[in-house]
């Protein structure tokens, strides 16, 4: 079905509420397991019927949010999932105290009930109310980032159609670019603080309503951490500044050397990486995704069998406009048994990424759609990550298709850029763990910690030398602060084992898709830890991993003829 014709209705909650109640009873009356696993797929289907109509929403909403319908919609929604979580978390009560559970877990295994308890324990309906201000909260930072419209040589301009301007190899063109960006910030500074401030309180409210001490073990439970710790993060963390910090900040002293600026950069100086420019895909939007479907063609039959359904159903929205909200996501839609990709193309090799990384996440979700439960489809975030991050690296052979004559200036790019990720993402993480363990920080206070985090894992950044960038602000354009907290640790997490299979894919490229399409299969029957020793690759948390991951990588750019990149 195209997904224009995919109908929405809006959730009836006392209909759902009642139906809900039904197959509880049934669940509970059961007097076999046949009658028990019955009420349970019965109520699997009300959830995906509820996740289909949020998800509906949630994509229209995002491609337009200047569309009244949808936007109301969504305002319902905020209020919604917070009633709808507790209507959830009665029937999974129900399953994870049943007798049954012995068999479901013979059935479906003992990880469902696993990822149940930490579920569980992250809600109470005592904080419907805190949640739906949260809701309400994000929405309207993605509406400040969707409204922007920056006047910029002669144009109006979105954030993202800012981009190719923010890369440009004339200096002046780029420091331009940056401070007109910055200027939308500075313009919106109060508002940004207000929303952050109110998410703050309002998360350490629910983490101190649950028990904690702060949100920090609340986030965590609702990001579904089911392998390991905060202790296990830190040491990943300290891993980064340990062995891929100055891996990277010899990639920027190299970056300045070749673009004659000074060390250490500017933040408008980070963005170009030659004096030649960066890889630009050849041709349109049209000529990319050309481009995506033979790469998906030629890449496995059950690679190609998924382009075709999400080209021939027009499962995907890659272009930026006016009104669009930022950014790009796969978003599953379990009804019909198929993801959606959104993404904002704005002419950079990011146009590239991101239709290979989306499609990764949508690969994953096409091949996972027969799984049930529904919950054992996706695994967390950051096993998900490793999808679309490994994905991205398996579009190496394509790269000509995609950059013609620029394919080995994209190589060497992309993963220069997956190194240099690695320590920004990480300090990511790490400013929220000080943002929730010190909630009571000001504005102000905020800022300076982003400031001294970013001379730990970024030294290669000139502070002070531009407004709203050079002031420890430019947290505030990262949307997983203010939206998805701790989510972004994940990506780190994951590109991790990408780094894995990409180092593999220079030995063997059958055998690391082998081992990579086993992993996606698994979907979510596995915990992280379990998916990743599954592919035979090292455990992320162990230092010597990462080291032996981002040693081969430099190792490959030190090797690259940079004569030919031009």
């Amino acid at each position: 079905m195209l997904f224009s014709d995919m109908p929405y209705v809006r959730p009836d909650l006392e209909f759902l509420g009642a139906k809900i109640d039904e197959h509880v009873e049934e669940l509970k009356a059961a007097r076999t397991f046949a009658q028990a696993d019955a009420a349970f797929a019965a109520l699997e289907k009300v959830f995906s019927g509820v996740q289909t109509a949020m998800t509906l929403c949630f994509i229209r909403h995002s491609v337009n949010t200047e569309d009244e319908f949808y936007a109301a919609e969504k305002e319902f929604m905020d209020e919604a999932m917070p009633q709808l979580q507790e209507l959830q978390q009665g029937a999974q009560l129900v399953l994870y105290e049943s007798p049954w559970r012995p068999d479901f877990e013979r059935k479906y295994g003992s990880l469902l009930f696993t990822n149940m308890e930490i579920q569980l324990r992250s809600f109470d309906p005592k904080l419907i109310p805190d949640m739906q201000e949260e809701n309400k909260l994000t929405t309207a930072y993605g509406k400040l980032i969707a409204a922007a419209q920056i006047p910029f040589e002669g144009q109006v301009l979105t954030l993202v159609q800012l981009g190719p301007y923010k890369e440009s190899t004339d200096p002046e063109m780029r420091r331009k670019a940056w401070l007109a960006q910055a200027g939308y910030y500075t313009e919106h500074q109060q508002e940004l603080d207000d929303i952050y401030d109110k998410l703050t309180a309002l998360r350490t409210k629910m983490g101190r309503a649950m028990g904690y001490e702060n949100y920090v073990p609340l986030g965590y439970d609702r990001m579904q951490r089911n392998c390991y710790t905060e202790a296990d993060v830190k040491k990943f963390r300290e891993a980064i500044v340990q062995y891929v910090v100055p891996v990277a900040d010899r990639l920027y002293r190299e970056q300045a050397q070749r673009l004659g600026v000074e060390y250490p950069l500017s933040y408008a100086d980070t963005a170009p990486m030659f004096l030649s420019g960066n890889p630009r895909p050849r041709g349109t939007a049209d000529d990319i995704l050309a481009a995506g479907k033979k790469f998906y063609h030629e890449l496995s039959p059950e690679a190609s069998a998924f382009i075709d359904v999400m080209f021939d159903n027009e499962l995907m929205d890659v272009l930026s406009r006016k009104g669009k909200e930022g950014g790009g996501y796969c978003a599953g839609i379990p009804d019909y048994k198929v993801p959606f990709i959104f993404a904002n193309f704005n002419g950079t090799q990011h146009d590239v990424e991101v239709l290979t990384h989306e499609g990764g996440h949508a690969f994953a979700g096409y091949t996972a759609r027969d799984i049930f439960p529904m919950e054992l489809q996706s695994p967390t975030l950051e096993s998900c990550e490793i999808h679309s991050m490994s994905m991205e690296f398996f579009a190496w052979p394509w790269a000509e298709d995609f950059f013609g004559d620029q394919a080995d200036k994209y190589r060497y790019a992309h993963l220069t850029g997956a190194i240099e990720f690695l320590p920004y993402g990480t300090m990511v993480d790490h400013f929220q763990h000080i943002v929730y363990e010190n909630p009571d920080l000001t504005p102000d206070q905020r800022h300076e910690k982003w400031a001294e985090l970013t001379k730990i894992y970024m030294p290669w950044i000139r502070l002070g030398d531009m407004p709203f960038w050079g002031e420890g602000k430019a947290w505030q354009r990262q949307s997983h602060i203010y939206e998805s907290p701790f989510y972004y640790i994940d990506y780190c997490l994951a590109q991790s084992v990408a780094l894995q299979f990409w180092a593999l894919m220079q030995q063997d490229r059958a055998e690391a898709w082998k081992r990579y399409y086993a992993l996606v299969k698994l979907a979510g029957t596995r915990t992280y830890r379990e998916l990743v020793t599954s592919a035979g690759l090292n455990d992320p948390f162990e230092p010597e991993g990462l080291r032996a991951a981002c040693e081969a990588a430099a190792k490959w750019l030190d090797g690259c003829d940079m004569t030919k990149i031009k």
